[in-house]
């Protein structure tokens, strides 16, 4: 049987291509677009695609001049796709040991406030060291659908309950509770029981109306309750309206260090703190982790404390899921 045969059953290295390929086209919208990135040309890659539906005995893209989406059997395909190719290339890095450059797109989603300010130094040396590597950097508070939005792996803060996930426990950030010292005036309250009376900032999910702080060296606990006349899940939205005056906040200290240095804001209540806030990196439990995930996990737990490192850190790790 002749190579250009059109009627040719690939062998399983062709198969593994043409799968790579039909999961570029899902992901960049379009065969143009698939081209591009694979320095190839549409017609190439609309043949790989009719090769492989061929091989399949399915349709796995319903296309028409316009748009080109994916069969119900062409989901199931491109999900199945993307977990053949990661077993693959973690069988190939297992093969060649650790010292084998990881490749590809990582897709990462990461809080707003902590990738922008806090992560992006550990992004780029990440980068230098593995230059087969290109990341989405995603900037979300919420922990993804893996699955369904592409994600590899995710930076979370709080709790996780994606029960089907690993969690590997990167760093407990310090928080603390600050205001201006025009909302203050003379009176910095010094306990825990002194706050509830005062206007406050809240924010979603971890302090929205009420926060329990504990003393540092008697450990005596108390739950501050409060009607917050601001709420907003951004970090940097909460900094900015106690910078405003216009409540008191609970929030990681490391966003705050900088004002409380400079007199903007006042760390009240010093002694007391809330609990610190757990940063995770969770990931999808699969049979074989891809080597681009695990790599980039080795570089978090070792950033993640540098990165936070005017803070008091208490810092773990494990690979239990949560």
């Amino acid at each position: 049987m002749k190579k250009n045969d059109m009627n040719a059953s690939p062998n399983n290295t062709d198969r593994l291509s043409l799968l790579e390929t039909f999961v570029r086209i899902v992901e960049a919208g379009s065969i143009s677009a698939a081209a591009t990135q694979l320095d190839s040309t549409p017609p190439t890659i609309s043949r790989r695609l009719q090769a492989l539906e061929r091989e399949l005995g399915l349709q796995l893209l319903a296309r028409s001049s316009r748009s080109m989406t994916l069969t119900e059997d062409g989901e199931r395909c491109y999900q199945r796709a993307k977990s053949l190719l990661a077993e693959w290339a973690e069988f190939e890095s297992d093969v060649r040991g650790e010292d084998d450059e990881p490749r590809g797109n990582l897709r990462v989603v990461v809080p707003h406030a902590f990738g922008q300010a806090k992560l992006v130094d550990a992004l780029g040396d990440f980068l230098e060291r593995y230059p087969g590597i290109s990341i989405e950097w995603t900037l979300h508070d919420r922990t993804p659908d893996f699955v369904a939005n592409k994600v590899d792996c995710a930076i979370h803060a709080g709790e996780v309950t994606t029960e089907s996930a690993v969690a590997v426990l990167l760093a407990e950030v310090p928080r603390i509770v600050a205001a201006s010292p025009r909302l203050l005036g003379k009176q910095l309250p010094m306990h825990a029981n002194e706050l509830a009376n005062l206007p406050w900032i809240g924010q979603h999910p971890y302090s929205r109306d009420r926060v329990e702080l504990r003393e540092a060296e008697s450990s005596e606990a108390v739950e501050v309750r409060f009607r917050p006349r601001v709420i907003t899940d951004n970090l940097f939205a909460l900094r900015s309206a106690a910078l405003r005056g216009l409540g008191v906040c609970v929030a990681s200290e490391w966003v705050l260090r900088e004002d409380i240095d400079r007199g903007d804001l006042v760390h009240i209540a010093p002694t007391w703190q809330a609990a610190p806030l757990p940063l995770w990196l969770v990931y999808p439990r699969l049979q074989h982790t891809p080597a681009r995930v695990r790599h980039f996990l080795a570089a978090m737990r070792a950033a993640v404390p540098v990165a936070l490192s005017g803070e008091v850190l208490r810092k773990r790790g494990r690979d239990g899921g949560r």
